[in-house]
C-alpha cells in the first residue's frame, strides 16, 4: 500500500503548482489593465514609444482606398467586404503581465488585416482540441466532401498546408482566383493562369483566397459561424471587449444545415476580416505568452500552440499563420529566436516575446520599419541587464 502516499503527494504537488501559477502569473480583468512604469524592470521606453509614434504608416487612413492602391497589381482585384478609416499609431508594451508603455488611442477598434490570419488558425486549434478534425495530417477532403478539393492536386491537401499556406490549392472562391492573388511580376494573366502546380507541402505562397479556403472548410466543420466559435472559446474567457467584429464578403454567405451563415475572412485584402482594438490585441497575444493558459483555464492545450509555432519545411519562418524568427538566416538578426508574431497590412502586429516575458502590439507603424523598431525595444532590455 505504498504507493497510496505517492499519488496523493503527485496530486497534491500538482495542485500548489497550478495555485502558485495563478497567484504569481497576473491577469488583466476584463476592462482594465494593471499598469507598472518601465524603470521598475529597469527599462526605458522612451524611444521606443517615440520611434512608433513618428514612423506612421504611410498608406491613406481612408483603408479602401489604401487596399486597392496596394493590390492594385491583382488582375480583377475589388472591395468585396466592409472597410474602416483607420486612426493613428498606437501600441501596447506588456512585460510580466503588467502594462508599461502605451500610445495612441488603444480602444479604438481599427481593421487589423493578416493579424486575423493567426486567429483564424486558432480557431482550427479547437477544432482539433474538440477533435472534430482527427489530425493536422488528415485530408481536408474527408471533412468538406464538396467540390472544393476534389481532383488529382486538390484532393491532396491537408489542414496542415493550409494553415502553412502551402497547399497550393487551386481554384476559385467568393468570385476571387488562387492565381489572381499576389501574382508573379513577370507575365501575363494567360500565364498565372497556366501556371504549374506544386506538389502539397513544398511551395509556400502567401495566399489570400487559399487562407479563405482555410475558413470555409472550418465553417463547414464547425457548423457554426467562426466568430462565434472565438468569441466563445477565447475572446470572452481573455476578458475581451464587446467592440470586436469579424467579418466576411458580401458574397461569402452560405447555406449550413438550413441557416444562412457568413464565411469570414482570413484578412482584409478585400475588405472584412477581424477589427479589433488594441487592448484586445494584446489580451490575445498574452494568451499565447502563457501557452493557453488564461488564470485556472486551459483555453489552448500547451501542445497545440507549440505545434502551431512550428517552422514549415517550405518556410523556417513560418508556423500555423504566426511568423517565426527560427531560421538559420532569421528575419530579424540579434533579436530572439523564440519570439513568434501576428502581422498585417499597415503595420500591424502582435508580438510575442516568451525570452522576455513580453508581448507587444503595435499598429500602423510603417512596415518597412518593424525590424528597426525591434532593435530598439532590444537595445533597451540589453541596457537594463
Amino acid at each position: 500500500m505504498n504507493w497510496k502516499p505517492s499519488i496523493f503527494t503527485f496530486i497534491f504537488s500538482l495542485l500548489l503548482f497550478q495555485q502558485a501559477f495563478t497567484q504569481t502569473t497576473y491577469f488583466p480583468e476584463k476592462g482594465e489593465w494593471q499598469e507598472k512604469k518601465d524603470s521598475e524592470y529597469n527599462l526605458d521606453l522612451t524611444q521606443v514609444v517615440e520611434f512608433a509614434e513618428n514612423n506612421e504608416y504611410t498608406g491613406a487612413k481612408d483603408l479602401r482606398q489604401a487596399i486597392l492602391k496596394g493590390f492594385e497589381h491583382e488582375p480583377y482585384h475589388e472591395i468585396l467586404g466592409p472597410t474602416k478609416r483607420r486612426g493613428g499609431p498606437t501600441g501596447m508594451i506588456i512585460k510580466n503581465g503588467y502594462l508599461i508603455a502605451k500610445w495612441g488611442d488603444t480602444k479604438r477598434v481599427d481593421m487589423t488585416f493578416s493579424v486575423t490570419k493567426s486567429f483564424l488558425s486558432t480557431t482550427a486549434l479547437i477544432a482539433l482540441e474538440e477533435n472534430l478534425i482527427e489530425s493536422v495530417n488528415q485530408p481536408v477532403k474527408e471533412l468538406v466532401w464538396d467540390d472544393t478539393f476534389e481532383g488529382k492536386h486538390n484532393s491532396k491537401i491537408t489542414w496542415k498546408h493550409l494553415l502553412q499556406q502551402n497547399s497550393d490549392w487551386s481554384g476559385s472562391l467568393w468570385d476571387t482566383y488562387d492565381w489572381a492573388d499576389r501574382p508573379s511580376r513577370d507575365g501575363s494573366i494567360d500565364d498565372w493562369r497556366a501556371r504549374k502546380l506544386n506538389e502539397p507541402g513544398t511551395h509556400f505562397k502567401y495566399n489570400d483566397v487559399r487562407v479563405n479556403v482555410l475558413a470555409y472548410s472550418l465553417l463547414q466543420v464547425f457548423r457554426e459561424p467562426l466568430p462565434k466559435i472565438l468569441k466563445e472559446e477565447i475572446m470572452d474567457p481573455i476578458g475581451a471587449s464587446p467592440t470586436w467584429r469579424w467579418f466576411g464578403y458580401d458574397n461569402s454567405w452560405v447555406d449550413i444545415d438550413g441557416l444562412k451563415m457568413q464565411s469570414v475572412s482570413g484578412g482584409g485584402h478585400s475588405g472584412g476580416g477581424l477589427f479589433i482594438n488594441t487592448e484586445d490585441m494584446a489580451r490575445f497575444g498574452y494568451l499565447f505568452l502563457n501557452d493557453g493558459k488564461w488564470r485556472d483555464q486551459q483555453l489552448l492545450q500547451a501542445e497545440l500552440i507549440n505545434e502551431a509555432m512550428t517552422a514549415s519545411e517550405a518556410n523556417k519562418n513560418y508556423g500555423y499563420m504566426w511568423w517565426l524568427n527560427r531560421a538559420e538566416e532569421p528575419q530579424w538578426k540579434n533579436i530572439n529566436r523564440d519570439i513568434f508574431y501576428a502581422a498585417g497590412f499597415g503595420g500591424n502586429f502582435i508580438i510575442v516575446d516568451k525570452t522576455n516575458d513580453m508581448v507587444i502590439v503595435t499598429r500602423w507603424l510603417e512596415p518597412s520599419k518593424l525590424e528597426e523598431f525591434m532593435q530598439i525595444v532590444n537595445k533597451s532590455l540589453n541596457d537594463a541587464k
